[in-house]
């Protein structure tokens, strides 16, 4: 065995543990991974949106906390998104194993959400920042 196969088989909920079914078509494991590393690099934008939105963006007026409301929850985000889309991949590459219907995927609703969210969040803080 290959040293990133015994590596995955110390990894909690991996596909290397998983025996039942068959090897899928190489093109699915592919276009699955493909997906985990689209979510992995959206997650890794968010962490620094939220990093660079803290570090450099200019102090809104009256609202001294406004650039941690803004940027904290997105590096958030970017964390939960980088956790989540392994366990997406974990259930993906399984159902795609035992040729069972692919799971839902709740990773579009998390960040449809936290995009409306951080949308709300931003429209308060400028509007008190403009207010004072």
């Amino acid at each position: 065995m290959s040293w990133s196969g015994r590596l995955a088989a110390l990894l909690p909920g991996t596909t290397a543990e998983d025996k039942e079914g068959e090897e899928p078509d190489p093109r699915f494991t592919f276009a699955n991974e493909r997906t985990f590393l689209a979510w992995s690099r959206t997650a890794l934008a968010l962490v620094v949106a939220g990093l660079g939105i803290v570090q450099l963006l200019p102090p809104f007026p009256g609202v001294p906390e406004g650039r941690h409301l803004l940027g904290v929850p997105l590096i958030v985000l970017g964390a939960v998104l980088a956790v989540v889309a392994y366990g997406e991949w974990v259930r993906s590459q399984r159902a795609l194993r035992r040729k069972q219907p692919l799971p839902r995927s709740i990773m579009p609703w998390i960040l449809a959400a936290a995009v409306a969210g951080m949308a709300v969040i931003s429209a308060i803080v400028l509007l008190l920042s403009a207010l004072r």
